[in-house]
């Protein structure tokens, strides 16, 4: 009898052992997903709105109009770039290209190249710029027109500054979403950064239409 007892009081033990290691694993689980900005109730935190691009209307590589609302529905990732840039430019579009590779299988997501030389970068010249780093047609753009529209749009609509000074634009992505509104900045030189943006493309792709 003092066996079977000692038997159960040892099965016992180990139950009540197994129980706390499961709770304070759980407890962990739950820790870090606070941490981190999620909960098994609430999900993913959605980004940020910070800004409402407004209507544009510019030129391809390939000669076509492109407008705002050709974007519509798509999750699309900005940069701006220039085609005589000797330094930043060509790393910013070779990141671009690392993120197209990175992304092919997210069918609605676009990328958008805003040239802030637009007198020398006319749609051949950016043709040929967007061949070096095998731009995707009809998915990787490369935008010209007029520089006043280009100013207006990077300076108030995408709220980076600019390109008055073409050796001042700026070196960050901008993620925007189906919307037209942007939701994050991102260094183009950070690799930390770049892992986020791609991950926060994908979370914006999931997020369900308007």
């Amino acid at each position: 009898m003092p066996r079977l007892k000692s038997q159960n009081f040892s099965r016992l033990l180990l139950a009540a052992s197994i129980s706390l290691l499961l709770f304070s694993l759980a407890g962990l689980v739950w820790l870090n997903l606070r941490l981190n900005g999620k909960s098994f109730w609430r999900g993913t935190t959605p980004l940020p709105i910070l800004a409402q691009l407004p209507d544009f209307r510019l030129v391809t590589s390939t000669g076509q109009t492109l407008a705002l609302d050709d974007l519509k529905g798509k999750v699309w990732i900005a940069n701006f770039i220039f085609t005589r840039c000797p330094g930043p430019c060509p790393r910013m579009s070779v990141r671009m290209a690392s993120l197209q590779r990175d992304l092919n299988r997210e069918g609605s997501l676009s990328l958008v190249s805003f040239s802030v030389d637009p007198e020398f970068d006319t749609p051949k010249v950016l043709a040929k710029y967007a061949a070096q780093f095998q731009a995707e047609e009809g998915r990787w753009f490369f935008l010209t027109g007029d520089k006043a529209d280009i100013h207006r749009l990077a300076k108030s609509g995408f709220l980076v500054g600019g390109v008055d000074d073409v050796t001042l634009h700026t070196t960050r992505f901008v993620l925007v979403d189906r919307q037209g509104r942007v939701r994050g900045y991102y260094s183009s030189s950070d690799e930390e950064d770049l892992r986020k943006l791609a991950n926060d493309a994908r979370a914006l792709l999931r997020e369900s239409p308007a």
